[in-house]
């Protein structure tokens, strides 16, 4: 699982993103991932790829806008570079005007995706964190009960 954000503003809604710079990011993201997954025996062939994200939280976008459309470009990126890469595309959730929180399971792949409303997100941050810590803490503790022979 990764995140990336755009924080550069020389791209545009309109050029290729291997032309912008915005793919730069996304780029170096995805490549670390997946080299990173090779080297640990993953085989390029089975890779399925989930895609969240893509909001724009901060302010509207306007369509007669070419610059500040990070998130546009954000999903623009992925959408270009897994087609390209051939990864097949599982499940998606792009673009929008709300935040999301998103729970990765490394057992089954499962992903969940809670939207947030501008303003609510550090009660739903700590709410989520407090959740997640407590499962990790009841994973630890079903690992120190296993006997291994």
């Amino acid at each position: 699982m990764n995140h990336f954000m755009l924080s550069n503003t020389r791209y545009s809604k309109d050029m290729p993103i291997h032309v912008s710079e915005a793919g730069r990011y996304g780029i170096h993201a995805m490549e670390l991932l997946i080299n990173d997954m090779m080297t640990k025996g993953a085989n390029r062939s089975q890779l399925r790829a989930k895609i969240f994200g893509g909001a724009t939280i901060l302010f509207r976008q306007t369509e007669s806008s070419n610059f500040f459309c990070v998130g546009r470009v954000n999903c623009k990126f992925i959408s270009e570079f897994l087609v390209n890469e051939g990864i097949p595309i599982d499940a998606e959730d792009l673009g929008g005007n709300f935040g999301r929180v998103i729970h990765f399971s490394n057992g089954d792949f499962s992903v969940h995706c809670r939207k947030i409303k501008a303003g609510g997100s550090k009660q739903l941050a700590q709410r989520d964190r407090d959740c997640w810590q407590q499962a990790i803490e009841k994973q630890q503790q079903a690992l120190h009960s296993i006997d291994l022979w």
